[in-house]
């Protein structure tokens, strides 16, 4: 099992395929397992793969102190440096996405293209106003943990692909890692207080936005306005599909990361 020595604490990774080098960064909740074994086995002939739990999820040392978005971009910053990586592709997806943009704006050396997926970059244009949230905390106060993976399983993927019945696999990849609750209310009150929306205007390497139409955790609206905010940047916009769009379209989320990486 590697993990990435920080100095003040070890994060967990995985590590796989061949290529060039590529790190995604999970959202809130999420840990490396949630990427999908279909989505990393479409990339790994031609990523050289690196996935990382966050702070206080799955096998990473505890986290017991607030912390920033900023402070979780040190974070992935310090996984590059750990894997011996001077620079790579990085997608980010949710709170994920918001990570990626601090190591953007922070260290924009370290980036060959930047992916951001389902994401938000500050209150001046975007919102975190969205139907998902507020179901998922009204099941969460409930006390009842079946209805509160169900308020998730809901709020994170498409009416349509809910269609196939897929909450079991869904229950399988979200349970499969140590997620503690405080630790999520602590990345709560980080993304509320992102703001990289002046900072993304200086920012000039080659950006993918995508966003489903259907998501319910960061509205659609959204995306147009990340993508707005880099130069040059580009948006996807994927019709009918969630939250968790690499999980819905992982073969057209593959393709979308990897022509992005050679053209830029």
């Amino acid at each position: 099992m590697p993990f990435a020595d920080l100095g003040e604490r070890r994060l967990h990774y995985v590590r796989r395929g061949t290529g060039a080098p590529l790190l995604l960064i999970q959202g809130m909740a999420g840990h490396h397992r949630m990427w999908g074994e279909r989505f990393l086995s479409l990339l790994e002939a031609d990523f050289d793969i690196v996935a990382f739990d966050h702070r206080g999820i799955g096998a990473s040392d505890r986290a017991d102190e607030e912390f920033t978005v900023g402070d979780l971009a040190e974070d992935a910053a310090g996984v590059l440096r750990a894997v011996g990586w001077d620079d790579a592709h990085v997608l980010g997806i949710s709170l994920g996405g918001m990570i990626a943009q601090e190591l953007a704006v922070r260290h924009p050396d370290v980036i060959r293209t930047l992916t951001l997926g389902c994401t938000y970059a500050g209150p001046a244009g975007g919102t975190l106003e969205a139907p998902g949230p507020r179901r998922l905390f009204e099941a969460i106060h409930s006390g009842d943990a079946r209805l509160s993976l169900q308020a998730s399983y809901e709020a994170n993927l498409s009416p349509a692909y809910r269609e196939g019945d897929h909450f079991g696999a869904f229950l399988d990849l979200t349970l499969a890692e140590r997620v503690p609750a405080p630790v999520i209310m602590m990345q709560m009150r980080a993304a509320l207080a992102h703001d990289a929306e002046s900072r993304l205007r200086e920012f000039d390497k080659p950006t993918l936005v995508i966003h489903g139409s259907a998501d319910e955790m960061i509205t659609p609206g959204n995306g147009p306005h990340v993508a707005g905010l880099v130069p040059g940047a580009r948006l996807e916009q994927l019709d009918g599909v969630g939250h968790l769009f690499w999980l819905e379209r992982p073969e057209l989320t593959a393709e979308l990361v990897r022509a992005h990486a050679v053209n830029g």
